[in-house]
């Protein structure tokens, strides 16, 4: 046997006793005889990424179909050898999963194109799941060696990936493998976020093991003396998972991690309800915190009992009990369903779909790829999808609907029936009569009230607040099939008005050319096509104007613009020398000279002086947004040096990121005021991911101090980053 194929025999035996481990070598050896000239960006031979595919495949106890596949899923793409070829050295099964991974890697660029790989992967994944599966497994061994890529493209996959696989890993319940994507992506997308929340984790470990030790040792007595066979363990936490929870729940890191997890893993239903009852007797539960998923189990297959209970020292601590089997397919997913077939959904082909089944969820998917045209809008309705839980409703006959969290009567009557949606005037919910805005709960029973007029249709405001992709797409579709025109008007009129608010020269910017070309940029037929697109909500008024002032070169911004922007900072009554700023002009020391605002320089950047009218000599950063405006003047561009004296002041503008918590804002000001410097201006945004943004404004005597401010802002706990920024005004 071929000595580097030990380690991942070592983990088929293990997980897969019954595989053909001859026919694994065979797929192995044509890999490795097709790949042979071919290196990875990193300079390792290119057989060791199909290897590590098959390996983290293994890991999860797939089929040796699928190990095969995964071995030979780049050959058909990248090296002489046919798909016919393939087909004949092994078999239609292996041959069509290799088929389906390669169709997934053909169309990589853009937007509209990433949402069509999407399509093609549901389109595969309908056919046999364990194309996604071996895909999912590719991406993670990609996004582990993601360092060798240039920064764009790590950027772009790993956005791909929170944004499209993670989730997908999650709706197949295969947690492990979305965890570590998820964990992978955070890294290489927001590194500094990432970087101080392990610091932060770093910083409380040692303290929190003490206390989850405790736990752990009580928890298990108590199962000891009820004589349930148990094992108890910690609950790992992932990064971006506690990130998420700062986000989702609105709560301060501490919160978040102070939350001690335990896992129970035991041997049958019968003893995690046993259990459930032993830790309740030992701790009070925490009320509404108590979920079964054993007798309702989630969309993806996930069965557990979930319980937080008030703890040692008062602290909450949440606990997991479920059975080993349950356990496995919670870390594993549908590629659990190799291992313990017996125990999930009835017999058939490894890896089809089967309608009715927990993955039911694909067909839906297939559906809407069917009915929706734009590959912008599926993928939009396929990220709103994978990112919301669900609740469940019946309809007056007893059948069960599932639909997203917070959905209302008009998402249950689109999921019932296209015409139901379009012709719903009413709602009765549990016998009462409620607007179609109200949101539905779990076990809701709900009836639809229809219009018999041939005219009746979706009204445009059910937008707002319809939650499912399907009635999304519904509702658009039939304003974009009916409403045609009144979108036509609706969306020029929304262009003309954001150009009024904005002051911008409608005629020109209006104009048949400019629009067209926009029209065409973002990939419609004409001008008609842009302006309904904005009229029915597709694309934002105010984007199309970004763009089309972009496309004639900015807005035209006047000298005297700019002078105004700049800001002096000289003391009143000083001569109108250029001492007080701390700047000469060549050839003449009595020129009233201004540190412009828009970049705020100090000692040691580049500078140049532009001669305004009537405002004196405004000078800017040589990397100024601005210069390059003024460089089409050259004739008042004039020379200037630094020439700071004892009295002069300079103004610095600062920018702080930092994860979101109590008190952030009087920790920066405090160590602001700590280094004596004169703060005259703060502004501070959250972002919904829990990232504060704050600039602040002040004044500096010695630019050279400006190290040690920001190397103390640094040094607070939760922030991530800080920086000058060019702009005192932000």
């Amino acid at each position: 046997m071929n000595p580097v194929l030990e380690p991942l025999f070592r983990t088929v035996r293990a997980t897969h006793p019954k595989a053909d481990l001859r026919l694994i070598e065979r797929a192995y050896d044509v890999a490795a005889y097709h790949h042979r000239d071919q290196k990875r960006k990193s300079g390792d031979p290119y057989i060791t990424h199909p290897l590590a595919v098959a390996t983290i495949l293994a890991e999860l106890g797939t089929d040796d179909e699928t190990l095969c596949a995964a071995l030979l899923h780049d050959t058909v793409e990248d090296t002489a050898y046919s798909l016919d070829e393939l087909r004949g050295d092994f078999g239609e099964t292996i041959a069509s999963l290799v088929d389906g991974v390669t169709k997934l890697d053909k169309v990589k660029f853009g937007d509209a194109a990433q949402a069509e790989t999407v399509r093609k992967m549901v389109v595969a994944m309908s056919r046999d799941i364990r194309v996604l599966i071996i895909k999912l497994a590719d991406r993670l061994h990609n996004m582990r060696t993601m360092r060798y890529l240039p920064e764009h493209k790590r950027h772009q996959k790993s956005r791909e990936t929170l944004e499209i696989f993670a989730p997908l890993a999650h709706r197949l319940g295969m947690n492990t493998i979305k965890w570590e994507l998820e964990d992978l992506a955070f890294a290489m997308l927001y590194p500094k976020r990432y970087d101080e929340i392990a610091r932060m984790v770093s910083e409380r470990a040692p303290r929190r093991d003490l206390f989850l030790q405790e736990v752990i040792e009580k928890v298990s007595g108590d199962l000891r003396e009820a004589r349930i066979r148990a094992v108890v363990k910690g609950r790992p936490k992932h990064y971006y998972s506690v990130y998420q929870k700062m986000i989702a729940r609105d709560v301060a890191f501490d919160d978040i991690y102070d939350l001690v997890g335990i896992r129970v893993l035991v041997d049958s239903v019968r003893d995690c309800y046993a259990a459930l009852g032993t830790i309740h007797a030992r701790w009070n539960p925490v009320p509404g915190r108590f979920k079964d998923y054993i007798a309702m189990p989630k969309f993806n297959m996930y069965q557990s009992l979930h319980t937080t209970v008030i703890g040692p020292e008062g602290k909450p601590v949440e606990l997991q009990i479920r059975t080993h089997a349950m356990h496995h397919r919670a870390e594993y997913g549908v590629a659990a369903h190799w291992k313990y077939k017996e125990e999930v959904g009835s017999p058939g082909p490894p890896g089809k779909v089967k309608p009715g089944s927990d993955m039911a969820w694909l067909r839906q998917l297939l559906d809407w790829q069917k009915e929706t045209s734009d590959p912008g809008e599926f993928l939009e309705s396929l990220r709103f999808d994978l990112s919301v839980s669900e609740v469940y409703v019946f309809t007056p006959k007893g059948q069960v609907i599932a639909l997203p969290e917070g959905a209302t009567p008009v998402d249950f009557a689109y999921a019932v029936h296209t015409e139901v949606g379009h012709r719903c005037i009413g709602a009765r919910v549990n016998g009462r009569l409620v607007p179609l805005e109200s949101r539905l709960g779990n076990g809701d029973t709900v009836e639809i009230f229809t219009s018999k007029s041939p005219d009746a249709g979706p009204s445009r405001d059910w937008l707002k607040f319809v939650k499912s992709g399907r009635a999304r797409n519904k509702i658009r579709q039939w304003f974009s099939k009916e409403r045609r025109e009144t979108a036509i008007e609706a969306g020029k009129e929304a262009i003309g008005r954001a150009m009024r608010k904005q002051g911008l020269p409608l005629q020109r910017l209006m104009s048949g050319e400019a629009l067209l070309a926009l029209a065409r940029d973002l990939r419609y037929p004409d001008v008609s096509a842009l302006y309904a697109a904005v009229g029915e909500g597709h694309v934002a008024a105010q984007n199309v104007v970004q763009k089309l002032v972009a496309s004639i070169g900015g807005v035209d911004s006047a000298e005297e613009d700019i002078a105004e922007t700049s800001l002096p900072t000289r003391l009143r009554g000083r001569p109108r020398g250029g001492g007080g700023a701390g700047v000469v002009v060549a050839g003449d020391a009595d020129v009233w000279v201004r540190l412009s605002k828009c970049c705020t320089p100090v000692p040691g950047d580049e500078i140049v002086g532009f001669v305004t009218r009537g405002h004196g000599v405004s000078v800017h950063r040589g990397d100024c947004t601005n210069v390059q405006q003024l460089k089409a003047q050259p004739d008042r561009l004039v020379e200037v040096s630094w020439s700071p004296s004892d009295d002069s002041v300079f103004l610095v503008a600062i920018q702080v990121e930092a994860l979101d918590r109590p008190r952030l804002l009087s920790d920066v000001t405090r160590t602001l005021s700590d280094q004596h410097v004169n703060i005259l201006s703060a502004s501070v945004t959250t972002s919904r991911d829990r990232v504060a943004v704050s600039k602040f404004t002040f004044e500096m005597g010695d630019p050279k101090h400006l190290g040690h401010v920001l190397k103390a802002v640094r040094s607070i706990q939760g922030v991530f980053d800080v920086y000058r920024v060019s702009g005192a005004g932000g």
